[in-house]
């Protein structure tokens, strides 16, 4: 029988950085246990890969002012790129509803620290990008550390990191139970043989209701579809461009090699593991696309470059963070709705504080506890892209 410290069930961003922060705190005999024959195959490697702090709750901008720092040094801390590039997020309000609301949000932001987010007036957004249509936009935010990072390279800088320094990885091992007893978490059992551990973590994404399953414990939790379509090269409009967020009906895109890449969370997507691209998709997305920036009814897409992931939703739209009860040994790292490879670094953070010494300064986690649904305090994260 093998043994661990810490046995972490997922491959992923997040796993990985909690591998990460595990070994960078001492622990050594930490198994990360993935059942893909390689790393990425899941959520992180379908990312867009946006990193941002323009968030309307409190936890979440305080994660992002750990994690943006974080990739922004991620090199000269592991010796491995992010990709990290601040290019700033913008977002475009075209209502003076959506203006009180991004001054709410800014307002917020400010109280909790974050220095490199403004509010611009439509003028400015039109000096800025003179391509985008603006007769309808009233104002925005800005913030120029928001940005973009290579999610594929990040998780493996982080596991290659833990791994040089004591972690273990299964690849191609599906966890099929979790062993439990009197004290709390016993194991896991594995297609490759039963591991002894006293600390599990569930890092399993969009599948980590399955897992949580296994324990006894019901994880609200939901798998979404969410399609991005990538373009051919163009160049009628600037490559320096931040994230650009079209608050009328959500859509945003960002520039990505020679062309742009074009996301938008089709409200007519219900829940489940459908992870096949529809190339229905391109139709509607373009079509926002063209209405937004004029010039993109220039736009090239090849249907076959194009690709769908899966999010990970919570009804509040927060993860779940930290450990479980009514089951010693047994914590969760899930239900990022969108956000995991954005907030990794803090959840890393987080989750070895609170697996090593119990308590976690970074955040106050009891509003992402998983008791927090049951007992009505949910506070709902409404800037969701």
């Amino acid at each position: 029988m093998h043994t661990a410290d810490v046995v972490i069930i997922g491959g992923g961003i997040v796993g990985s950085s909690i591998a990460y922060h595990l070994a960078t705190a001492g622990c050594r005999n930490i198994l990360v246990v993935e059942r893909e024959t390689h790393l990425g195959k899941g959520s992180t490697g379908k990312s867009m890969g946006g990193v941002r702090a323009q968030f309307s709750t409190p936890v979440n901008i305080q994660m992002s002012l750990y994690s943006i720092p974080f990739y922004a040094s991620f090199e000269e801390r592991l010796g491995y790129p992010s990709g990290y590039r601040p290019q700033g997020y913008l977002f475009c309000a075209t209502s003076d509803q959506d203006m009180a609301y991004l001054r709410s949000n800014y307002e917020k932001q400010v109280a909790m620290g974050l220095k490199d987010v403004r509010l611009v007036a439509a003028d400015e957004i039109q000096s800025m990008f003179s391509q985008l249509r603006s007769d309808d936009i009233v104002g925005g935010s800005f913030c120029s550390s928001d940005g973009f990072v290579d999610p594929y390279s990040a998780m493996i800088g982080l596991m290659t990191w833990a791994t040089e320094h004591g972690a273990h990885l299964w690849k191609n091992a599906a966890v099929t139970a979790l062993l439990r007893d009197g004290q709390g978490i016993a194991g896991v059992e594995t297609n490759r043989g039963t591991v002894a551990t006293r600390l599990v973590v569930n890092c399993a994404g969009a599948w980590a209701a399955g897992v949580a399953n296994m324990a006894g414990i019901e994880l609200p939790v939901e798998p979404l579809r969410r399609m991005l379509v990538p373009t051919e090269p163009f160049d009628q409009f600037p490559h320096s461009a931040p994230m650009i967020i079209d608050m009328s009906n959500g859509f945003h895109f960002r520039p990505e090699g020679l062309g742009f890449l074009l996301a938008w969370n089709d409200p007519e997507e219900t829940p489940g593991y459908q992870t096949e691209f529809d190339p229905a998709f391109i139709e509607k997305i373009l079509s926002r696309a063209a209405n937004r920036v004029p010039v993109f009814e220039n736009l090239a897409v090849n249907p076959k470059r194009a690709w769908a992931g899966l999010y990970e939703m919570t009804p509040d739209h927060h993860p779940i963070l930290g450990g479980v009860p009514e089951l010693p040994g047994f914590f969760l790292a899930n239900g990022f709705s969108g956000h995991g490879v954005m907030h990794a670094p803090a959840t890393g953070k987080i989750l070895s504080d609170l697996i090593l010494t119990g308590k976690c300064e970074l955040v106050d986690t009891s509003c992402l506890s998983l008791s927090r649904f049951a007992e009505g305090r949910m506070v709902e994260e409404t800037a969701v892209l």
